[in-house]
């Protein structure tokens, strides 16, 4: 059986919280763009955490069997994202996420309580 989206947006905010990611947020964007159906906004202490959220997310979208997701960007840019057919995570560093506020250029988004979000 297929999961559904809500299904791998709690797998990965689980495995974001439980690696010590910061302010996860999942923002609802069904009704607001067509860019993707859903965001997972989370903040990462520093570049190598950066690379440890980036690295264990590909195992576990690999390990789930999620097949066709899409990656972008390197720790060192500060900002990285996985797309999954319509959720994308977006992974950044405290000062670029204050920077690109993806919370307040979508605050129209309904938020979606999941798991260890804050």
């Amino acid at each position: 059986m297929e999961k559904t989206d809500l299904q791998i947006i709690e797998e990965v905010v689980a495995f974001l919280d439980d690696r010590k990611a910061e302010n996860i947020v999942t923002l609802d964007l069904r009704e607001h763009a067509n860019i993707a159906d859903y965001f997972v906004i989370a903040t990462g202490a520093n570049k190598p955490h950066l690379k440890a959220l980036y690295d264990g997310l590909q195992k576990l979208f690999k390990g789930a069997g999620f097949k066709g997701f899409h990656k972008e960007g390197v720790p060192d840019s500060g900002w990285m994202i996985m797309d999954y057919h319509g959720i994308m995570v977006h992974i950044f560093e405290q000062e670029l996420r204050e920077f690109y506020d993806l919370e307040k250029l979508w605050k129209d988004a309904p938020r979606v309580a999941v798991g260890g979000e804050q």
